[in-house]
């Protein structure tokens, strides 16, 4: 079986316009939570959300693409070229090298700005890029464009799952030889007035209004739902000897990926997480990890009473008393949760985790769920030389995937 590594990492996050400040501002605790900016809040029950800030996007793409591509798809653009560059991926055969790159929504935000113009402008005025830029696929195709990669190419669809099988099924196209290197990730724009009534009609989100950055608060007693965000992030999947070969930096290695789906309710999660631990003992299982082996897990976390509850029973159900001893903690606690992009900000979130020895911490924990009682890394980042990590995502429609890496020593 052919060894996988990260040897890049790309992203935009309300943390940051880029990974290494997204990263140090999570090990820091510090929220990119706020006040809504895009549009006028005013009149919903919940006016804050995580938004990326002062994104330029000409200094990606032309000024002809800026007007062009859909919001998600110029964050993809940045993160996968950030990811790139990182990895110093130049000289490479464009037919060896994949992008499995997947968005929740996709380009929402394209979508109603057209559905504008029909409306007040009539069918003649509807834009000739809409469709082709609206697509969930439009960042997988925009990325091959922007990069010159002719490999294989799709973009996973599974909800809030939809990062970690996107660098999950790229580690699979390099375990199975057909490509050398994959840039895998996630996208998310979707931070519009009709997403916000959907979400607020379902009393999804957290309404924390005297304090924003306090919403999102997973594992707390208090904690009472979870907080819009956006953003994408990329990962660079590299064969082990094809890294070698060219000196690349290997950050860590995916030992594995595990799937599953709750067949349970397309908004709730299944009470006992049936599921979701049938997610984990899969991955376990195929890169032939003991449980006892694995240190950290970044959570899935969202926040809300139930879904922070089934996650907590479904790590004691597959880690037993090791469940007591590993650290947990959920970063969506400041980054919000970031739907499509959430996996694979959350995977980075592993791997800088292994690579640096510092386990991000949980924010604004500080009332302690008595049904939550696992060790969720309270507001503080942890130095610890954690081996094996887990990143954990599920999703509407009772999507799971989770993404186990180990550190690599050279």
């Amino acid at each position: 079986m052919r060894r996988v590594v990260v040897t890049g990492l790309g992203a935009v996050t309300p943390l940051g316009n880029d990974a290494p400040s997204t990263w140090q501002a999570a090990r820091e605790g510090r929220s990119g939570v706020d006040f809504i900016r895009a549009f006028d809040a005013s009149e919903f029950p919940v006016r804050i959300a995580a938004e990326v800030k002062d994104f330029d996007p000409g200094s990606v793409v032309s000024a002809k693409d800026v007007r062009k591509l859909d919001r998600n798809v110029l964050l993809a653009v940045a993160s996968a070229k950030e990811a790139v560059g990182d990895a110093e991926l130049n000289g490479f055969d464009p037919s060896r090298v994949g992008i499995v790159f997947g968005s929740a929504i996709g380009g929402v935000l394209g979508i109603m700005e057209q559905a504008e113009v029909l409306r007040d402008r009539g069918p003649d005025r509807v834009s000739p890029n809409f469709l082709p830029n609206v697509l969930v696929d439009s960042a997988s195709g925009q990325l091959a464009i922007t990069l010159g990669i002719r490999g294989p190419n799709y973009a996973p669809v599974s909800a809030c799952a939809t990062g970690s099988h996107a660098v999950g099924e790229g580690a699979e196209l390099i375990r199975r030889g057909d490509v050398d290197a994959v840039i895998a990730g996630g996208t998310e724009a979707c931070i519009h007035p009709l997403i916000l009534a959907g979400f607020c009609a379902m009393r999804g989100l957290a309404a924390e209004h005297e304090h924003p950055p306090r919403a999102s608060r997973p594992f707390d007693a208090t904690r009472a739902g979870f907080v819009m965000g956006e953003g994408s992030c990329a990962l660079v999947l590299e064969e082990l000897e094809h890294a070698q070969a060219r000196g690349a930096r290997i950050y860590a290695e995916v030992l594995a990926y595990g799937t599953s789906n709750d067949a349970h309710h397309m908004a709730q999660p299944e009470p006992e997480a049936i599921g979701v631990s049938e997610m984990m003992r899969s991955a376990l299982n195929r890169a032939g990890i003991a449980p006892e082996q694995v240190g950290y897990i970044n959570a899935h976390g969202t926040s809300t009473p139930l879904g922070d509850l089934a996650e907590t029973r479904a790590i004691k159900r597959v880690f037993g008393e090791h469940a007591y001893e590993l650290a947990v903690s959920s970063t969506k606690s400041v980054t919000g949760h970031c739907f499509g992009a959430a996996g694979a900000i959350e995977a980075m979130m592993c791997v800088l985790a292994l690579h640096h020895g510092v386990l991000p911490p949980t924010a604004n924990y500080e009332h302690p769920d008595p049904d939550c009682d696992l060790d969720y890394v309270p507001n503080e980042a942890r130095e610890a030389q954690v081996e094996v990590a887990l990143s954990n995502a599920m999703g509407l429609g009772g999507h799971n995937a989770c993404v186990l890496v180990g550190r690599y020593d050279a």
